[in-house]
């Protein structure tokens, strides 16, 4: 390891220790790979329940990074002529419907994987295992999920969708998703240590989530580990370790040629899937490729996949311009926050990228009575009103059925519903978390600042929280 790289491994070492102190988060990895080094960093405990210490190799959920090994699965398939992007979902499966009348013919390949589908999925967890997972959460969304929008009219985080993807995937290669995912990227990318269940990770050294207990805020265990079979595609299942996501992130890094030599993707393909697809142009949801995110930081444009699990939160990062790849897991989603400070080091000090603040200035809003109201999205309600010159969110989760409320329940850590919130105008249209400053939102917490989008009868048609749509329900 060079002299650079040990000082990096110094630097995050010391960082995770005093955050993790602070902040009560049991343990916590980190990777880096730059200019042809590597080096992985421990701190902590997998279960604070066993004491189990947080090593090198320790397995996590990979959580919503999975997205992006999804799409370079379909991407393979494009590759072989098995598939075409432009080409309506129910080309493929006729099956796919949602409630919303004719809204799944709409759908095209490509919006599962730029999160343009507008399928209203987003908390829809089916609770299947096995081999038909995938096939009866399809039929599930014809039972009892619609559309939020029109594919291509907004971005908004889509599970469901890179579900459908994975069911895609099963059907045209006659492989399940998961052996699928084993084969063409697992064993070619050199994700050695990966798999995709709990009965395998438990024969390795395996982190567990964890979540805030309410009152001491310490940390206590998940008591659910993985979500159904039925989220694989979203994220749900496949297990690794720091060392394999960054062979994956070297991977893209490098035009889709694995560490080994291997290739995985075409370099047309690596190119297409950090290519922007679509942009609304708000500060608090990044440009799209195909499965990335496209985030900028000034003039720097960073790939990026972030991924919660039960209790834990994972990240992965490629800057191509700089030839580095970051990965991280912290099991307490506390963690998140940490994840942005190592980043922002990574870029600001390290690699002396210019990252200017997101959110320069404020400007006067005038009446916030337009944009009061309830917003819906499949099992969640936000009631938005005006208090005291600030908005008002209570965000309610009304579950379709025990089962729902049971999955969500062990995925949120019974932490939900939360406390009322108070946002503040920083200009029309756009919120920020009362009393934090806008320097906060410069890297991964961006996505904490609140949007409003499609203006009809004075008022706007959604909201936008964490990348995720609400439609306003209109009465009367």
């Amino acid at each position: 390891m060079s002299h650079v790289l040990e000082a990096v491994a110094t630097h995050i070492r010391e960082q995770a220790a005093t955050y993790c102190e602070s902040s009560r988060v049991p343990g916590y990895l980190a990777g880096v790979y730059h200019d042809g080094g590597q080096t992985v960093v421990a701190h902590g405990v997998a279960n604070v329940v066993t004491s189990a210490p947080m090593r090198e190799d320790t397995g996590f959920l990979f959580g919503s990074v999975t997205k992006v090994l999804t799409t370079t699965l379909v991407l393979q398939q494009v590759e072989r002529g098995i598939v075409d992007l432009a080409e309506r979902v129910v080309k493929y499966l006729p099956e796919f419907k949602l409630i919303t009348p004719s809204a799944a013919e709409e759908i095209r390949v490509r919006n599962l994987l730029t999160h343009t589908n507008g399928i209203d999925a987003d908390l829809f967890f089916l609770d299947a295992r096995g081999r038909s997972a995938l096939k009866l959460f399809l039929g599930g969304l014809g039972q009892y999920c619609g559309a939020l929008f029109r594919p291509d009219e907004y971005i908004s985080y889509s599970n469901g969708g890179m579900i459908v993807a994975g069911r895609l995937l099963e059907v045209l290669t006659g492989t399940s998703y998961h052996d699928l995912l084993k084969r063409e990227v697992y064993a070619t990318a050199g994700m050695d240590d990966s798999c995709t269940s709990a009965e395998e990770a438990i024969l390795r050294s395996t982190a567990v989530g964890h979540f805030p207990d309410p009152d001491t805020m310490g940390a206590r265990r998940t008591g659910m580990f993985m979500l159904p079979d039925s989220w694989a595609p979203a994220g749900s299942t496949p297990i690794g370790t720091i060392c394999d996501l960054l062979a994956f992130g070297r991977t893209h890094l490098a035009n889709g040629v694995s560490p080994s030599g291997k290739r995985v993707l075409s370099r047309e393909s690596t190119a297409r899937m950090r290519s922007v697809s679509h942009d609304m142009g708000t500060p608090n949801v990044p440009p799209i490729g195909l499965g990335w995110l496209l985030v900028p930081f000034g003039e720097t444009t960073v790939l990026s996949m972030s991924g919660a699990s039960p209790g834990g939160v994972a990240v992965l990062v490629v800057v191509p311009e700089h030839d580095l790849v970051f990965a991280a897991f912290g099991n307490d989603l506390r963690a998140m926050a940490l994840h942005d400070q190592i980043l922002l080091w990574l870029l600001r000090q390290h690699l002396n990228v210019g990252v200017p603040d997101l959110v320069p200035d404020t400007s006067s809003v005038g009446d916030l009575t337009r944009y009061a109201g309830t917003y819906r999205s499949n099992q969640l309600r936000v009631d938005v009103s005006v208090v005291d010159g600030q908005l008002e969110e209570k965000v309610t989760y009304e579950p379709l059925d025990d089962a729902q409320e049971r999955i969500f329940t062990g995925f949120s850590g019974g932490l939900f519903p939360a406390p009322p919130r108070r946002f503040v105008a920083i200009r029309k249209d756009l919120f920020a978390p009362a009393g934090m400053p806008l320097e906060a939102f410069n890297g991964y917490s961006r996505q904490l600042l609140v949007s409003y989008h499609g203006v009809s009868d004075g008022h706007p048609n959604y909201r936008c929280a964490g990348g995720r749509m609400t439609r306003r329900e209109h009465v009367g």
